[in-house]
């Protein structure tokens, strides 16, 4: 999945609350903080969870009751109905769609809706029946990796790559068959041109000491996918770092209102907080640069003043030699190099010099 710079993910989740009014407004601020994409989460809460799931310590203190999972998400789907009302208005305001299924189901109507990126959330990591099924949606697909092992990964790619490779048809006979695909040339192939990997901290919000940014460097180096983060941090610093790091991809939590009741508020951004965090990635985006070690056209007029050249110490008589005590450096920048030093001493002085005259000998 290559990309001309940061593809930023304003992850609207189920900060809607149900609401397809809220929704909406969750579209609207996306867009007008500047990024690429508003991403929701499709699910059927009794596909999703069983009864006896219990809410996360997070999702019982920000909801402020210790009832299950189940009731909890029960309150925060969205319809079919409502993901079309959704993406008409992304294309009127000119800011993609995205959203992430968590069951087969939902996944099946997102696939129907031919969205040419699909995001796997990291509970779904060893989720090897839905891996499949997104690999054949035919997707570019953004895999996050919270809560995981290299080897939890490398497993996931491999099935994804056995699905990216083979018929629709072609159901696999055991977990070798994803160990072959992933090894294979045809499945690294389609891996690196069809998938990035999102470093992740699943805790909300994610304790900086936990955030450990340079595992993006070990999953780069490991699978040789382009990597991105989703950040569950406070705050802004740790998404723009992360692009510091060659992130390609960032992923971030928002809201209209953190004091909203519901799980993720409190671990959001809110909308100015989300265009802050626009703009500091574009800027960080400008400043890293092209690499290459070189002046730089502004800094080009600052040369000859900032540097030194050689000059007369005091007043200097043609037809005697260069002393040590004869040469010093100052500024401006604009005579003979200061390297020339060595070679000069001991050499005729060819024209009379006035103190701090510019050697041009």
């Amino acid at each position: 999945m290559l990309m001309s710079k940061t593809l930023i993910i304003a992850e609207a989740g189920v900060n809607h609350n149900g609401s397809l009014e809220l929704a909406l407004k969750l579209v609207e601020a996306a867009s007008a903080a500047g990024a690429d994409v508003v991403k929701f989460q499709t699910f059927n809460a009794e596909q999703l969870v069983t009864n006896r799931a219990k809410k996360a310590e997070y999702q019982a203190e920000n909801t402020q009751n210790n009832g299950n999972q189940l009731d909890m998400l029960k309150k925060l789907q969205l319809s079919h109905a409502d993901h079309l009302l959704l993406i008409k208005k992304c294309d009127e305001l000119g800011i993609r769609f995205m959203s992430t299924a968590f069951d087969s189901e939902s996944l099946q109507f997102l696939a129907q809706l031919r969205l040419p990126v699909m995001k796997i959330p990291s509970g779904e990591i060893t989720n090897a029946p839905l891996l499949l099924q997104y690999a054949r949606t035919g997707a570019d697909i953004i895999l996050s990796t919270g809560v995981s092992t290299l080897s939890e990964i490398r497993d996931a790619l491999g099935v994804l790559a056995y699905g990216m490779t083979t018929p629709a048809t072609q159901l696999p006979t055991s977990s070798a068959d994803f160990v072959s695909a992933f090894h294979s040339a045809a499945g690294q192939a389609q891996l690196k041109q069809k998938v990035t990997l999102l470093h992740c901290t699943t805790e909300y919000p994610a304790p900086f000491a936990d955030i450990n940014l340079k595992a993006m460097d070990s999953l780069r180096q490991e699978f040789g996918l382009a990597v991105g983060y989703s950040d569950h941090s406070q705050g802004i610093v740790v998404p723009m770092a992360a692009v510091a790091r060659d992130a390609t991809v960032i992923e971030k939590h928002f809201t209209l209102d953190k004091t909203l009741p519901g799980p993720d508020h409190q671990a959001s951004l809110e909308p100015a907080e989300l265009k802050a965090m626009v703009d500091g990635i574009r800027q960080v985006e400008l400043v890293l640069g092209h690499g290459r070690k070189e002046p730089a056209p502004s800094e080009l007029k600052n040369r000859t003043l900032i540097r030194k050249s050689l000059v007369a110490a005091r007043p200097l008589k043609a037809g005697e030699t260069f002393q040590a005590e004869d040469l010093v450096c100052k500024r401006p920048g604009d005579g003979k190099s200061p390297f020339d030093y060595w070679q000069l001493l001991g050499s005729t002085i060819h024209r009379d010099y006035q103190h701090d005259e510019l050697i041009d000998n």
